[in-house]
C-alpha cells in the first residue's frame, strides 16, 4: 500500500465499494475450488464445479484452457467480477504450480490484496512461501484461509505459528474450528459469536449458523458433543491470551493477517471469507507509475495492462488485453491513447470476465479489470490514459531459468511458428530470443512444464507441430550501456547474442564463468536478469 494518509479525500461510493484481489496458494491447497464457491456465493453461477470432474459433474469455470482441463492444473491467471452483498469484487485467480509463477507476479502487481489459501494438513509450502514474499514486497494486505478443515489436519496452534514463523506476519483467528477431520462440524466465529455449522450432505449449500451469546450459551450444547465444547473452551482461552486481537489498519498495513477454518469443497468457511475481504480488504489503493503515483479517485482514467492471453476463444485469432483501471469512471466507446505509441485508441468492445464467459462492459470504475480485446497493439506494461504520458511501473519480466531451441516439424512452416512465438512472447507465456547466428529461435522459460504447454498450444491453436531441442545455452541476460561500450561488446561476442521479441539485446550464457568475463571486460555493459516490462 502506498499511501494510507489520513488526508487523501473519500473515494466515490462506486469506487469505495471495490474490492480487488488475488488468490495465492502452493499447488493443490485448493485455490481453484475456492474461486468456484466465490462465483457461488456471488451469485454468479448456479452450481460450483469441480477440477476433475467426474461424469456429470461439472467442470470448474476458471480453467478454461484445454491442459488446464486434462491435468486439474491452472496455468494462466483468470479474472472474475461479481456482487456479493454491497461489495463488488474482482478476483483473479493465479496459476499455483511454480512453472507459472512469473504470471502470478505479474498478477499481484494489479490488485490491492491477496487472500493466501493454505492446507490444513500441510501448512505453509513452498510456493506459498515464494508468493507471499512478493506480496511482502508490495505490502499487500493478506487474508488467509486455512482449506481442508474436513480431513486429517494439522493441529490449529501449530499452523498458526508455522504462518507466524515462515512468513514472520501477526496472525489473529477470525473462526476456530470444531474437531478435525472426521469429526469437525463447523467453526466458532470469534468475531460475531456465531456458531456455523457444516453440512456434509450439500456441497452447494451455505452453512447454517447460529447466534449465541458467547461460549456459557446454553445453546451451544445442542449443537456441539460435550467434549468438543471442553476442547472449545479451552482452546479459545489460550488463543485470545496468546494471539494479538484484529487490528484493521495493521492489517491494511500487511502487518497482519486474518484466518479463517473451513473447507472449500463443502461450501465451508466461505460466507465468512467473503464477509472479512468486504469489511477488512482495502478499497482501490494508489497505483505507482511514472513520474507520480496515481490515486483511484481522479476523475481522468487511467488504466495498465498487466496480462495479455492469446486465443481464448479459439475460433478467432484473438487476443485480449487484462488491464487494471487505476483511476477515474470508465465508458464504453471512450477514446484513450496508448502510451507507448502515443496514439489514441478508441475502445469500442471492452469486456467484464467471469472466466471464459464474458459480457460487453458499458462502464468500469478505478479498482474494476476488464478485457481489451486488441490486434497485438497492448502489451504487458502498456499504460492508457487521457493524454498524460504516465507510465506504469513494477511489472516485473524475468530471465528465464531453461533454454530450448524451437524448430516447426514442417521446415517450409519457419514463418508462421515465428508468429506463434511472437504472440505466446507478448503473452509473456515465454521469452522467445532470436539469435544474430543461425536459424530458428531459443525459447526460454521459467519451469519445464510452460515447454509443454507451450508446444500444445501451438499445436492446437496454430495448427503447427513443433519440437523442442536442448540448447548449448544455459541462461539469458538482458545486456544495457552506452552505445559505444555496447556495439563493441555486441561485436566481440557475436556468436552469444540474441534479440528479444521487443529487439531489445540479449546475451545468451552457457555458465556463470561467461557472466563474470562480461562484468570483468566490459565493466560498462550491465546484464541483467529482470526487465521492467514497459515502454
Amino acid at each position: 500500500m502506498l499511501d494510507t494518509a489520513s488526508n487523501r479525500p473519500d473515494l466515490p461510493s462506486e469506487i469505495a465499494r471495490r474490492r480487488t484481489f488475488a488468490i495465492i496458494s502452493h499447488p493443490d491447497a485448493g485455490k481453484t475450488t475456492l474461486t468456484e464457491k466465490f462465483l457461488l456465493f456471488g451469485g454468479a453461477i448456479q452450481m460450483a464445479g469441480q477440477v476433475r470432474a467426474k461424469g456429470e459433474a461439472r467442470r470448474t469455470r476458471s480453467d478454461f484452457m484445454q491442459m488446464e482441463k486434462d491435468r486439474g492444473i491452472s496455468v494462466s491467471a483468470s479474472a472474475m467480477s461479481f456482487d456479493f452483498r454491497e461489495f463488488r469484487f474482482n478476483l483473479v485467480d493465479t496459476p499455483g504450480h511454480s512453472d507459472f509463477s512469473e504470471d502470478t507476479y505479474r498478477t499481484l502487481t494489479a490488485v490491492d490484496a491477496a487472500v493466501m489459501v493454505i492446507d490444513g494438513a500441510k501448512g505453509v509450502e513452498s510456493q506459498t512461501q515464494k508468493l507471499f514474499e512478493v506480496c511482502r514486497l508490495r505490502d499487500l494486505p493478506i487474508l488467509t484461509f486455512c482449506n481442508k478443515m474436513d480431513r486429517e489436519s494439522r493441529d490449529t496452534f501449530e499452523i498458526i505459528d508455522e504462518i507466524q514463523e515462515n512468513l514472520a506476519i501477526d496472525v489473529t483467528p477470525a473462526s476456530w474450528p470444531i474437531g478435525q477431520g472426521r469429526d469437525f462440524i463447523g467453526c466458532y466465529d470469534m468475531l460475531n459469536d456465531r456458531l456455523e455449522l457444516m453440512d456434509r450432505a450439500d456441497r452447494n449449500k451455505v452453512a447454517e449458523s447460529i447466534e449465541i451469546n458467547g461460549l456459557d450459551d446454553p445453546k451451544l450444547a445442542e449443537h456441539v458433543p460435550a467434549e468438543l465444547i471442553d476442547q472449545l473452551k479451552e482452546e479459545l482461552e489460550m488463543a485470545r491470551e496468546l494471539l494479538p486481537t484484529l487490528d484493521p489498519q495493521a492489517v491494511l498495513e500487511g502487518h497482519m493477517t486474518p484466518i479463517w477454518f473451513g473447507s472449500a469443497i463443502n461450501s465451508f468457511g466461505v460466507k465468512e471469507l467473503m464477509d472479512g475481504i468486504g469489511t477488512y480488504g482495502p478499497e482501490p489503493q494508489p497505483q505507482q507509475a511514472n513520474p507520480r503515483h496515481v490515486a483511484p479517485e481522479e476523475k481522468k482514467v487511467t488504466g495498465f495492462v498487466f496480462k495479455v492471453q492469446a486465443n481464448m476463444d479459439p475460433k478467432h485469432r484473438d487476443r485480449v488485453a487484462f488491464v487494471r483501471l487505476a483511476s477515474g469512471h470508465f465508458k464504453r466507446g471512450m477514446k484513450l491513447t496508448h502510451v507507448r505509441t502515443k496514439k489514441p485508441m478508441a475502445i469500442a468492445n471492452p469486456v467484464l470476465f467471469l472466466a471464459s464467459d464474458r459480457e460487453l462492459a458499458e462502464e468500469a470504475w478505478a479498482g474494476d479489470i476488464i478485457g481489451i480485446p486488441n490486434h497485438g497493439q497492448l502489451r504487458i506494461g502498456d499504460t492508457l490514459t487521457e493524454g498524460e504520458a504516465l507510465r506504469a511501473t513494477g511489472i516485473p519480466s524475468f530471465a528465464p531459468e531453461l533454454l530450448q531451441s524451437c524448430r516447426a516439424g514442417d521446415p517450409m512452416k519457419a514463418k508462421h511458428l515465428e508468429k506463434a512465438l511472437m504472440q505466446f512472447a507478448e503473452e509473456g507465456a515465454a521469452k522467445v530470443f532470436k539469435p544474430t547466428f543461425g536459424s530458428g529461435f531459443i525459447v526460454g522459460v521459467v519451469g519445464a512444464l510452460q515447454f509443454e504447454v507451450l508446444g500444445s498450444r501451438i499445436e492446437l491453436e496454430y495448427g503447427l507441430p513443433v519440437r523442442f531441442e536442448p540448447s548449448q545455452f544455459t541462461s539469458a541476460r538482458w545486456a544495457t550501456g552506452e552505445k559505444q561500450p555496447l556495439d563493441a561488446f555486441i561485436n566481440a561476442n557475436k556468436q552469444h547474442i540474441a534479440h528479444d521479441h521487443d529487439g531489445d539485446t540479449v546475451y545468451l550464457t552457457r555458465l556463470q564463468w561467461d557472466i563474470d568475463r562480461i562484468a570483468r571486460d566490459y565493466p560498462d555493459v550491465t546484464l541483467s536478469a529482470t526487465k521492467e516490462m514497459m515502454v
